[in-house]
């Protein structure tokens, strides 16, 4: 393929190849030649251009395939533009020849329409430039369409479309020539031509003005012509040519001057939609044949006419836009409604027509209003439909006061409305749905009376009417939940009241039902004691029932529809009224067969009518019991519900006699009673039924083979039986469209009505399917055949073998002895209900007998035989099942044979199509069929798919191969190579009007891809070829017109791309995906998006910048897409806020998820500013809707929200008017913005940073300089009309606030940035507050609130009590109780609204204490300056002071919720303990409920009171007062909250209590924690046990049982344990230490209480207190210390896994370097060695000898393990942690008892040594240990233990040596760090352990100090080293005895008096030796008058010494009074003083 990669052809490399590779080349040459070109030298092009076009004409004649010669053309055209045009008009004549050529052999056709293809690309090219030879070309195309067959005609037309396009005006003079030549062709057979025919006038229009003129009405009758046995493709195009067509003429009210010349009349809207509604009305039949019919009666108007015309309807009106739909709404509602008005009777003359023709007009109102339009217009567009009901419902009221009922009903007025208002009514109900919360403002407007309007309509006579009005109350309450429970207690109501009315029972009932239904959408749900009401109403309606019998019938069908509905609200309310239902269950059938006979032998056709009824509501109320309320369903009540079941079966059984003797009019309820009860018996287990299952499958055989069935039945039945890639494939009306609405009645053929709610009453209350629209049940007819092939599949599968056998014959016969239709309608029903028996055996792992099979295969065999294509769909999926289920290999190739067979002797299609798919499906459902059959199966597809004579047959063998492919994997691989080049030959030649078989051979080459997956990425031969080849193949489907099979190659690209993307060319494929964002065709958006979603995952950058190069370079991307302004991501919000298709919204939104992730730090801006301009787009409306809508006001209101809601910019809006749904979607982008700048550069979040960085390159752009914006956009979504969006906006205020809160504000030091935007939260948090808030949106703001001041932002007084204010506000509608707060939404809505209210508020008061405490600290310390302390003080004080005014209030409160907590929380088995009302703040119905909200908020309420507790320091609750911050609350508050019983409980009993309650939460909570707990609930947790541990009293009560502290700390071991979080650990451990503090406590107390008792006499016989006893034992389980052991050994070993002996394989440490832990570890180890120091004090002495080792162990093995050398001989705080623990094991009493003192002193001792053992090496291996650590460890031991410890001679012995050496370091800072140790040590008071040290080291320091002299030291370190020398030697002076003091002193002075310098060395010294000097001088100067006579000895006895220290102290005299006279004044006198002295010498 290299080789095709010229400018010319290689015509040597071409004509080596074989036909298919030769194709194959020219095509990859055409295809590189076209991006050539571009790319090339205009001059190289022309030096070329000669060869280059024989070249491409001589292809022309070498007949090319379809796509090939588009490309050539288009080269051709390209090569003109850029070369030279002079041999053009040759070309143009050659290919006219061509066309003139009387050649009409079928080999020469491809050369002629190649011809006709480079006409049309030449002159869309070249344009004007060929105009001369235009008209010539043109007469010639002409003439030649009239001989030519629909492939030509196809050509021709899109030929002459693109000749119009180059020539626009200039073609004037043949406008008409094309136009009779389309109108021909616009109605062709072929629908190819006529869908080319309708781009071709499409494209006529825009010049010819005649078409939007004169010719007017002629264009439509034309186009209403061409709908007729339209395929979608078609009604697409011409709806498209109609619509603008007409759109154009409405617009064209001022004729120009170009008009004036065709004499162009205006044309009135009136009149256009006057053409259409004749067309949607008539058809496309003229006024006189269409009068003619209607004198007839029969209905003329074929569906796709109508469907048709639809679709030009809503083009016509997009055409306009949504502007002019505003202006001009009324007249268009008023002209779509009296479309099915029945004062034009045509369209609505039976039901069936009625239906299809609402549903028309109800897409035509959807698509228009709900896609159109922008909130604001659709609110005034729901207020005009409210007025056309009002008219209406006048009408019918007159109609109905006229009082004579006989005419009542027979009024043709009513009946006229009937349609209108459903409709009406239908569109009402989803265009308030769309609006959600934003609709509030429209029921609010008493002038629109919606509410009332729709109510009204439930009493309307027509049935329709009145559950069209239901199902629009119910859209209202999903929309507005905070109506649904007025509207439900309205309608209550008015059952209750109009009871005697059939209309208003039967209307209301529905209205009730539609409502309940509405409960599963609204979260906050309803009161449940609705339910109770509902039951009640159900039960009196069915019980006078019998009263009147002009009610009965609705009555007991209101009756039951109540109980049904009422069933969807699930467990928690049924189970209360189950009993009741069953009873009514029970009484509904007669209890035995003796009763049934009886009852038919009386009555009439009118009680049958109300029996039928009321069994079908009690059979229906029980399938909603069993789908909703499965919990319920135990073993009882299932018995209790089978008793009737035999009754209901035998009374199936009799309906056909009780049929014949009263009558048809039973038919309907006899039809409903059976579907009813074959619906329950599906959902109920077969084993129910055991006994009547023969009775059941006779009744199911009757049914399906009954004489009335309906064949147009197929589309309805089969499609859920057939496998969804099949129906694409078979049936382009089953694909998924955005027109699926309308398109589904063409399917179901003219005599079946589409589904339509009045078939069903009962679905009123289901929850719908799809989405927002109308629930669609189908006929009664339809819907219970469909039950019954269910119900066979299980029924038969479960009946004896020989009962299967009869009744398969008997329907075998069944099927022979029927004829035509009626044969088709049996074998359609049976083939049903076997494929349902065979899915049933397989699903069960069932298996049949062979005669079973035999009789199956057969039935089978003559469906895959049948003309209907659906019906040999179906049946290859039951041959394929059939074989699964026998699951044996000879079988199934047997069946593979049989089709084999036919396959080779067939001719026709149907055989031919029918077993072909049987192939395919054999190798879906069994994974292939073998090798061998693989070959041979692969073969016979191949030949069927080149059989280019039916492309059915194609289609069907190409689908079958892709199964084929997908199926056998690997063994595939062999066939991959002829497979490919099948394909690509088929897509080279196949013609393009044969969409559908381009669409299998995409799908056949996706399976391939599949197949061959990540080999693609091969670089060998082979691999690249195949790889070629696939790309090619996508090539040609990416040409390809049909937009099905684009969606095809965009898949294989995607699939391509996943494999081998370097392969795959981003760029192209990128625009092709932006080209088709916006296409008509849902499919190929799905496909557009499943792509994009894909590539963003892993290149968003790329392709985002692709997209945007795109959109700049060219003109013709696709103008919806607005790209070039706001980009892709831009484009995709657009394409969100229009698109209603729910997966692709998914796919839209996870695909910008993918790119905000990758790309929003880097466009920060960017997608800030989309966000913002999202939201902005609304709040222009919320500013206005937010007041009455009178215009005064509106101008008013303009400038108080103008701040955050004005836009300054002039220029378009991009998105205008987004729904809230997008809204919030923007506003959730906001918060994932956020989130990923966490992840980024700090800089985002520190604005000082940002400012400079910003400075140094302006690209930069951070977060926190759009904090502005994110304020600005949170409170516009947070004061937004929609509830979700408010919602949203909290929470992004939430996420600013948190994120934000701590950043200071560089140009006011102290500050913070968001102190500036506190009226903007304010003002965002207030209308939440408000008492019409729903509570979710009041907990959200809640919790903001308390975010907000827990932030510290806020520090003024008043700016805080303005927020605090709110929750304030809320605490009081807490206090007021059940009263205050709302009947409008469940109980558990208002306990979520309290708790987030207590959660806000224990946020509050935990902040505040800890402000409170800081501040008390800060203001302890001395450094603090008075101002600082004045600017901390008011927001620390004054919010615990503002917080403790309701502390009493809250406190109880708190208490009560924690009491509630631990109630739900307890198992199962202890329900029946629980308060029969339920708790403080939920009610036991709704408990279920509540438990989540309690769970969400537990932990901070929980830490809170603990708080509070703790402050009320556990003292009698009288004094609790007084420790308040302020005593504000009366006493009675702060008393016991737990029960009324406060006046029994003593407050010991009452601290017990609550302390128990806090202490059971936390330990419930910790010791089962559950993998979704948060981190905030668990430290919450721990907090609130270390405040309890803070204060004495639970401290005893801790310490004084120890089994509790016990099980605490194995809960706090399991934390530690599942847990990796530091901070967790750290809180976990310091409430351990608060443990072991309680302990400690415990036993001083006993025994402090035991010396007391018994007096010091007896001080030997004292028992032993604390853990170990006498005996040392600690028993796992039951110790304290021994919890207290395993957990630090946890943490410890966790941190340094070396202190393991078992994981370092022995017990001495292999030589490991010592570690540096991180900062959180070093924190954990502290923590744990300062709690092993405390236990030893826990225990006995003989307990504290059996835990001494191993806490030993593990303190030096800290010290040990993390002994590095820092600089300047610091220690690392884990060594400092494990000296301080080492200090106090040393220290502890322990060591001193006399029980213990012996063993401790030799475990000390061992000790000691193992410290000194860490110098010498191990292993022969030197460890890096820090000697100072080292050493001071020693030192700690040598001064804090006895001395019998240390002064062992061997032990002594080694430490003195290791001070000798460290003294010899050569390191100074181990040398200094040494004499600070041995000055400590010589100071030591006990001369037994300080005199050995001094003996053996004094000497050899004075010897150190006297070498410094000759040394002159020159650095500080040595300077330092001298001194702390220096400082060693004093510290001997005053220890030393009286008599050897002087000798001391005499080796001293010599010493420092060496250090002086006199006054001329002192000028030029370095600083180190200045220091010296000083120092020397200050210490002689305190040593002189101390030692005054051995100084003057000393003196005395060397004149050098002397002179020397005159001259340093004249020197000094000098130096001092040169720098400051003054300010050593005091020094000066202390100096003269010892001057005078040495002067007396």
């Amino acid at each position: 393929m290299e080789l095709a990669h010229s400018l010319l052809l290689n015509e040597e490399a071409s004509s080596q190849l074989g036909e298919v590779q030769k194709a194959e080349f020219i095509f990859e040459w055409l295809r590189y030649l076209e991006k050539l070109l571009l790319a090339t030298n205009r001059a190289d092009v022309r030096e070329k251009q000669k060869a280059l076009v024989e070249q491409l004409l001589s292809l022309l004649n070498s007949s090319p395939g379809p796509p090939t010669r588009k490309l050539l053309a288009q080269n051709l055209a390209i090569l003109y533009s850029i070369g030279d045009t002079f041999s053009v008009y040759e070309t143009i004549v050659k290919c006219n020849d061509l066309i003139r050529s009387k050649d009409d052999s079928p080999s020469y056709l491809p050369t002629k329409l190649a011809a006709v293809v480079c006409l049309g690309a030449l002159y869309k090219k070249l344009g004007r430039i060929l105009a001369n030879a235009f008209t010539d070309t043109v007469g010639n195309i002409l003439k030649a369409m009239k001989s030519a067959e629909s492939q030509g005609r196809y050509e021709i037309m899109l030929s002459l479309q693109s000749m119009l396009t180059g020539l626009g005006a200039a073609a004037a003079p043949c406008h008409r020539d094309v136009y009779k030549a389309a109108r021909s062709c616009l109605t062709d057979r072929s629908m190819a031509v006529r869908c080319a025919a309708a781009k071709c006038l499409l494209e006529l229009q825009n010049e010819a003005i005649f078409m939007w003129s004169t010719d007017l009405d002629s264009v439509a009758t034309l186009c209403f012509k061409s709908f007729e046995g339209s395929n979608y493709d078609v009604r697409i195009s011409v709806s498209k040519l109609l619509g603008t067509v007409l759109a154009k003429a409405v617009i064209a009210k001022h004729p120009g001057a170009a008009a004036s010349r065709q004499n162009a009349c205006r044309v009135s809207l009136e009149e256009v939609l006057e053409l259409l509604g004749t067309g949607f009305l008539r058809g496309s039949s003229g006024f006189l044949r269409a009068s003619g019919d209607m004198l007839k009666g029969s209905s003329s108007v074929s569906r796709d006419v109508r469907v048709g015309v639809t679709q030009a309807y809503v083009v016509f009106v997009s055409t306009l836009g949504g502007a002019w739909l505003e202006k001009n709404f009324a007249v268009f509602l008023s002209h779509t409604l009296s479309l099915v008005s029945q004062l034009n009777s045509k369209a609505t003359q039976t039901q069936t027509d009625a239906v299809c023709c609402r549903r028309c007009v109800s897409f035509i109102l959807r698509a228009t209003i709900g896609g159109l339009l922008g909130e604001k217009a659709q609110i005034a567009a729901a207020k005009d439909i409210c007025q056309a009901i009002w008219k209406l419902k006048k009408v019918v009221d007159a109609v109905l006061s006229d009082g004579n009922l006989e005419t009542r009903l027979s009024s043709t007025d009513v009946a006229a409305s009937q349609h209108v208002l459903v409709c009406a009514l239908q569109e009402l109900g989803n265009l308030i749905h769309g609006l959600g919360t934003t609709a509030a403002p429209l029921l609010q407007e008493s002038s629109t009376g919606l509410l009332d309007g729709v109510i009204s309509m439930t009493l309307h006579p027509s049935v329709s009417v009145r559950l069209a009005a239901a199902w629009c109350l119910h859209c209202i309450a999903v929309a507005l939940p905070s109506q649904l429970t007025p509207l439900l207690d309205r309608c209550l109501d008015r059952i209750a009241t109009l009871k005697s009315s059939p209309e208003a029972v039967a209307g209301f009932s529905f209205a009730v039902a539609a409502l309940l239904g509405a409960v599963a959408h609204c979260p906050l749900g309803i009161p449940h004691g609705k339910g109770k009401i509902v039951m009640a109403l159900a039960e009196d309606l069915l019980c006078s029932a019998a009263q009147n019998s002009r009610l009965s019938l609705q009555r007991t069908q209101a009756g039951w529809l109540l109980i049904a509905a009422l069933m969807t609200l699930g467990p928690a309310v049924v189970s209360r009224h189950l009993a009741r239902v069953l009873l009514l269950w029970k009484c509904v059938f007669p209890a035995s067969p003796k009763d049934l006979e009886t009852e038919k032998s009386r009555g009439d056709s009118f009680t049958w009518q109300v029996t039928l009824e009321g069994r079908a509501g009690a059979l229906c109320a029980v399938k909603s019991l069993i789908s909703h309320c499965g919990d319920l369903l135990t073993e009882e009540v299932i018995q209790r519900l089978l008793p009737p079941l035999p009754c209901a079966v035998d009374l199936l059984t009799q309906l056909s006699s009780i049929l014949k003797t009263y009558g048809s009019s039973l038919k309907t309820p006899s039809v409903v009673y059976r579907q009813r009860l074959y619906e329950l018996l599906i959902l109920l287990p077969p084993e129910t039924y055991k006994g009547n299952l023969s009775a059941i499958l006779k009744e199911l055989t009757a049914e399906l083979t009954a004489p009335d069935a309906q064949a147009a039945a197929s589309a309805c039945l089969l499609p859920a039986l057939c496998h969804p890639d099949d129906l694409l494939i078979l049936s382009p009306l089953l694909q998924e469209t955005d027109h699926r609405f309308i398109e589904e009645q063409l399917l179901l053929g003219n005599g079946v009505a589409c589904g339509s709610l009045e078939y069903d009453p009962y679905s009123v209350y289901e929850k719908d399917v799809g989405g927002d629209s109308v629930p669609k049940p189908l006929p009664p007819a339809l819907s219970v055949s469909n039950s019954a092939s269910k119900l066979f599949g299980v029924v038969c599968a479960h009946v004896e073998e020989a009962e299967r056998i009869l009744i398969l014959e008997q329907l075998l016969t069944s099927i022979k002895h029927s004829k035509g239709a009626r044969q088709q309608a049996v074998q359609l029903h049976v083939v049903c209900a076997i494929s349902n028996l065979l899915k049933y055996v397989a699903g069960s792992k069932q298996s049949l007998g062979p005669e079973v099979r035999r009789l199956v295969l057969t039935l089978v065999l003559g469906a895959l035989e049948s003309p209907n294509p659906l019906l040999r769909c179906a049946a290859s999926e039951a041959w394929a099942r059939l074989a699964q289920v026998v699951d044996d290999g000879a079988f199934t190739a047997g069946l593979a044979q049989v089709s084999f067979d036919k396959l080779k002797s067939a001719r026709d299609v149907v055989t031919r199509t029918g077993h072909s798919l049987a192939l395919g499906s054999l190798h879906r459902y069994l994974g292939g069929i073998g090798p061998q059959h693989l070959s041979s199966c692969i073969g016979v597809l191949y030949t069927l798919s080149q059989d280019s004579t039916s492309p059915d047959v194609q289609t069907w063998a190409l689908h079958s191969l892709s199964l084929t492919i997908d199926s056998a994997g690997a063994l595939y691989h062999v066939h991959v190579e002829p497979t490919l080049s099948l394909i690509t030959m088929l897509l080279l030649n196949v013609p393009p009007t044969h969409a559908e078989v381009h669409q299998s051979l995409g799908r056949c080459l996706n399976a391939l891809i599949t197949t061959l997956g990540p080999e693609l990425q091969g670089n060998n031969t082979s691999v690249s070829t195949l790889r070629t080849s696939c790309l090619l193949g996508c090539a040609v489907m990416q040409d390809n017109p049909g937009c099905l099979v684009q969606a095809q190659a965009i898949s294989c690209l995607q699939q391509l791309h996943m494999f081998a993307p370097r392969h795959v060319n981003l760029s192209s494929l990128v625009s092709c995906l932006c080209v088709n964002l916006c296409s008509p065709y849902l499919l190929l958006r799905r496909a557009v998006l499943a792509c994009l979603r894909q590539l963003v995952q892993r290149e968003a950058v790329e392709v985002s910048e692709h997209a945007v190069l795109l959109a700049r370079n060219s003109r013709d991307l696709a103008a919806d897409a607005n790209i070039k302004e706001v980009g892709l991501e831009g484009a995709l919000l657009a394409l969100l806020d229009k698109e209603t298709d729910k997966s692709l919204c998914q796919d839209i939104r996870e695909t910008l998820h993918h790119m905000l992730t990758s790309m929003a730090v880097e466009k920060l801006s960017f997608w800030l500013k989309l966000c913002r301009d999202v939201l902005a787009a609304s709040a222009d409306f919320t500013a206005v809707t937010c007041l009455d809508t009178t215009q005064e006001e509106e101008g008013d209101r303009g400038d108080d929200a103008s701040v955050l809601t004005s836009r300054s910019d002039g220029k378009p809006h991009p998105f205008s008017n987004p729904r809230w749904a997008t809204r919030v979607f923007a506003a959730d982008c906001v918060c994932r913005i956020i989130n990923q700048c966490e992840n980024a550069n700090r800089a985002h979040f520190d604005i000082a940073l940002a400012q400079e960085m910003k400075k140094s390159d302006s690209r930069n752009d951070f977060l926190v300089l759009h904090l502005a914006d994110l304020i600005r956009m949170a409170f516009m979504a947070a004061t937004d009309h929609s509830d979700q969006l408010r919602l949203s906006g909290l929470d992004t205020l939430l996420v600013v606030i948190r994120r934000f809160a701590d950043i200071a504000e560089p140009e006011f030091p102290g500050h913070v940035i968001l102190e500036q935007y506190q009226a903007n939260v304010g003002a965002a948090l207030r209308p939440a507050f408000t008492s019409e808030t729903p509570p979710d949106i009041t907990a959200k703001a809640c919790q903001v609130c308390s975010a907000w001041i827990a932030s510290g932002v806020v520090r003024d007084l008043g700016d805080l009590r303005r927020v605090h204010q709110l929750l304030v506000s809320s605490l009081m509608k807490v206090q007021a109780g059940k009263e205050a707060l709302s009947h409008l939404y469940n109980e558990s809505a208002s306990t979520m609204e309290i708790l987030a209210v207590l959660k806000a508020w224990a946020e509050v008061y935990i902040i505040a204490v800890q402000r409170h405490k800081s501040h008390k600290q800060t203001s302890k310390t001395p450094i603090n300056s008075e101002d600082s302390v004045r600017s901390g003080s008011p927001s620390a004080d004054c919010l615990l002071d503002l917080v403790c005014a309701d502390l009493g209030t809250l406190s109880k409160l708190w208490l009560a919720a924690l009491q509630d907590f631990a109630l739900l929380t307890l198992p199962a088995e202890f329900a029946s303990q629980l308060p029969v009302e339920g708790g403080a703040f939920y009610t036991a119905e709704t408990s279920e409920n509540a438990k989540l909200h309690y769970h969400s908020s537990w932990a901070l309420i929980l830490h809170a009171a603990a708080l509070w507790l703790t402050s009320t320091g556990f003292t009698d609750p009288d004094e609790g007062v007084a420790n308040l911050s302020r005593p504000v609350t009366p006493t009675s508050m702060c008393q016991d909250s737990s029960s009324s019983g406060a006046a029994v409980k003593s407050p010991e009993d009452v601290y017990t209590d609550r302390f128990h309650l806090i202490l059971g939460i936390s330990v419930e909570f910790l010791c089962s924690l559950r993998s979704d707990a948060t981190m905030e609930s668990i430290t919450a947790c721990l907090q609130a046990l270390q405040v309890l541990l803070d204060v004495p009293w639970p401290r005893s009560k801790i310490g004084s049982d120890q089994d509790l502290g016990i099980e605490l700390l194995n809960v706090l071991h399991r934390v530690i344990l599942t847990r990796e979080s530091p901070s967790i650990q750290l809180a976990s451990l310091e409430v351990v230490r608060q443990i072991i503090c309680a302990a400690q406590e415990h036993v001083k107390e006993k025994r402090r209480s035991a010396e007391v008792d018994d007096g010091a006499s007896e001080k030997e016989t004292v028992p032993e207190f604390g853990e170990g006893k006498d005996t040392g034992g600690l028993v796992p389980g039951k110790s304290l210390v021994f919890a207290t052991l395993e957990l630090c050994v946890c943490i410890l070993v966790r941190q340094l896994p070396e202190l393991n002996p078992k994981l370092t394989g022995s017990p001495r440490v292999k030589a490991a370097k010592p570690q540096t832990l991180s900062e959180e570890g070093s924190r954990l180890v502290t923590a744990a060695l300062v709690i092993l120091a405390e236990l030893p004090v826990v225990c006995s002495p003989e307990g504290s000898i059996s835990i001494l080792p191993t806490i030993l162990y593990l303190a030096i093995g800290v010290l040990r393990e993390t002994a590095v050398k820092l600089p300047g001989g610091q220690l690392s705080s884990t060594v400092t942690a494990s000296l301080q623990a080492l200090k106090g094991i040393l220290t502890s009493p322990m060591a001193r008892a006399e029980k213990s003192h012996a063993a401790w002193t030799s475990l000390l001792q061992n000790a000691l040594a193992t410290v000194l053992d860490c110098w010498s090496p191990v292993d022969g291996a030197s460890q890096d240990l820090d000697e100072v650590s080292l050493l001071a460890a020693v030192t700690v031991f040598i001064l804090s233990t006895s001395p019998e410890v240390t002064t062992v001679p061997c032990l002594q012995k080694s430490c003195i040596e290791k001070f000798k050496a460290a003294l010899e370091s050569g390191d100074p800072v181990v040398q200094m760090k040494t004499y600070q140790l041995l000055h400590s040590i010589f100071q030591y008071p006990n001369p037994a352990i300080s005199y050995p040290y001094i003996y053996s080291l004094a000497s050899s320091i004075v010897e150190k100090l006297q070498e410094i002299d000759k040394r002159k030291p020159e650095d500080t370190a040595e300077l330092h080293i001298i001194q702390e020398g220096i400082k060693v030697l004093g510290a001997l002076v005053t220890v030393a005895e009286e008599q050897h003091r002087s000798q001391l002193v005499a080796c001293l002075l010599p010493v420092l008096i060496s250090f002086l310098l006199d006054e001329n060395a002192l000028g030029s010294a370095s600083s180190v030796r200045r220091s010296l000097h000083d120092f020397a001088l200050q210490n002689l100067m305190q040593i002189g008058p101390r030692h005054s006579s051995v100084f003057r000895n000393v003196m005395a006895s060397s004149p050098a010494l002397k002179a020397r220290l005159e001259a340093a102290v004249k020197g000094n005299q000098e130096s001092v009074r040169v720098e400051l006279p003054s300010k050593h004044a005091k020094s000066l006198g202390r100096n003269s003083s010892i001057q005078l002295k040495t002067h007396f010498l």
